[in-house]
């Protein structure tokens, strides 16, 4: 039985077999990259027998990259997927795989307080793209749809017209799957359904997928966007208004705006489709008020 998994597959075939196992596109995403990094990595070490001791080496090395730890934990945990399904697989030792599946992550001190706009900020950010143009259009019915509902930039990409339905008199997204196969409805604002109406009608399109690349002539071209190209869409505008947020930053953003307008946690968390409030509340940093912080009542000068 083969130890050195890179010597004797492929690294595609070897990294499928994790890919294979998982049911979320993001995580398939982020762990292809942890995969391919690392067996890169272990061939420039000469392809040494795979083992628990050489994957703590590995973490260390990435710790001293300066990785953050939720980083350095992501590419671990694919590590150790992929030492799991080698050894069932019968490419690598079960004593090996299962040490190597106890190797530990990086403690994090604290909680990342993240990124989000401003109502005024999400306004201009809203405003910026040119209405005129088909792109434009398009554009601002991306943004509306990733600030007025929360979605992640991979559902915002596969949201279809299907999805688009009435229920008790308003608006929302239906059905809709997201991280971790569950099922959720979105209530929609009526500004974000009009500026999907105005982008759809000009571009003509009725069914299907309903954000689709643009051409530089300005014709719709093809039937998708991928979910980077809808990052791509609020890296561009977000540089145009100086503003240094992400595509997911418009779901932080959209969770905080409403829960200072005064949405209750609970329904912000069925919204965002968390699997528990706890974890909403982290995504909110409502622990941790910094409108009226601890210091602003401190009394000094």
């Amino acid at each position: 039985m083969s130890t050195a998994i890179a010597v004797q597959t492929p690294i595609m075939p070897v990294v499928n077999l994790v890919l294979n196992a998982l049911t979320s596109e993001h995580s398939r995403r982020a762990y292809e990259r942890a995969l391919v990094d690392f067996l890169d990595w272990h061939a420039q070490q000469g392809r040494p027998q795979l083992s628990k001791a050489l994957v703590q080496a590995y973490k260390v090395e990435l710790q001293d990259a300066g990785l953050a730890p939720s980083t350095v934990n992501q590419r671990l945990a694919a590590i150790r997927k992929l030492a799991v399904e080698a050894g069932d697989n019968g490419l690598l030792d079960p004593v090996l795989a299962q040490g190597i599946a106890r190797v530990k992550g990086v403690k994090s001190a604290g909680v990342r307080s993240g990124n989000w706009l401003t109502r005024e900020q999400a306004q201009r950010l809203l405003d910026s793209p040119d209405t005129t143009t088909l792109k434009g259009l398009r554009d601002r019915a991306i943004l509306a749809i990733l600030l007025g509902c929360g979605l992640r930039r991979g559902e915002c990409s596969k949201l279809t017209f299907d999805h688009v339905q009435q229920r008790d008199g308003r608006w929302v997204i239906c059905d809709l799957v997201g991280k971790g196969n569950r099922t959720r409805t979105i209530p929609a604002p009526s500004w974000a359904k009009s500026a999907v109406d105005a982008w759809t009608t000009a571009a003509a399109i009725r069914a299907g997928r309903i954000f689709r690349s643009v051409h530089k002539g300005g014709n719709v071209n093809g039937n998708s966007m991928s979910a980077q190209a809808i990052a791509d869409v609020v890296h561009l505008y977000a540089g145009q208004c100086g503003l240094d947020v992400a595509a997911h930053d418009m779901r932080r953003s959209f969770a905080k705006l409403a829960h200072k307008g005064g949405a209750g946690l609970d329904q912000i968390q069925l919204s965002l489709g968390h699997s528990s409030i706890r974890t909403t509340e982290r995504y909110l940093g409502t622990e941790q008020n910094l409108t009226c912080a601890p210091c602003d009542v401190l009394g000094l000068k």
